[in-house]
């Protein structure tokens, strides 16, 4: 799961930063309005959480240009106006919803997974794709009902796969949404992450489609 994140506050935006990455999220950081709107417009991403009061061009102004463009990800506003007038705006704008600092970053978090869950068109939490789990609003995955282990790419990897179960997601838009957009990524990387994923849930589930991507495979 790949995050823009448009924050100013050059305490709290890389403190959000690092604890969206915690919880394995990759983060783009960005401090103005003029960068986010050209990385959003860009870019892949699963979703934005989009600052209102930033320096070039405000956040409003950002999600129209977004909107405008035809990007249709889930973006959270996050900011210290608590007004209705700023919320109205921010809605008629094209936002998906409305956090008010301060915050609790567990919270931050849980409203993320479940706007990229919808975005996805899961009503429910819990996904599941043969002996294997998911729960899109704790970002547990479990096998024959036990945890199982991941690394943040790995967990990454196989979200984009469980919320798009069945259906086959093309390479690079699995690159894109796995690391964040400095990243110095070795062209064997994904192949390296997938084939540890066979075999932590098993290697009939996950099928390599050829010149495209993968697909994670559920009996019916």
């Amino acid at each position: 799961m790949r995050i823009l994140l448009v924050e100013d506050d050059r305490d709290l935006g890389p403190a959000i930063a690092r604890a969206l990455r915690e919880e394995n999220f990759a983060v783009d950081l960005v401090d103005n309005g003029i960068d986010a709107a050209h990385l959003g417009e860009t870019e892949r991403f699963d979703a934005a959480v989009l600052d209102l009061g930033l320096p070039g061009l405000d956040g409003v102004g950002v999600l129209k240009a977004w909107r405008a463009a035809g990007r249709d990800l889930p973006v959270l506003i996050l900011t210290a106006r608590d007004g209705w007038s700023d919320k109205v705006a921010g809605f008629k704008a094209g936002a998906d919803d409305f956090l008010v600092k301060p915050f609790r970053i567990e919270e931050l978090v849980m409203r993320l997974r479940a706007l990229m869950r919808r975005a996805a068109g899961h009503a429910q939490a819990l996904l599941a794709c043969g002996p294997l789990s998911f729960d899109a609003q704790t970002g547990v995955f479990e096998l024959d009902g036990l945890p199982v282990k991941l690394t943040a790419f790995e967990w990454r990897v196989l979200s984009q796969l469980m919320l798009h179960r069945n259906a086959v997601i093309e390479r690079l838009d699995l690159l894109e949404r796995v690391y964040e957009g400095d990243a110095d990524v070795d062209s064997n990387s994904l192949e390296v992450i997938v084939g540890r994923l066979r075999k932590k849930v098993g290697a009939a589930l996950i099928e390599t489609v050829r010149g495209r991507g993968y697909r994670l495979v559920c009996p019916a």
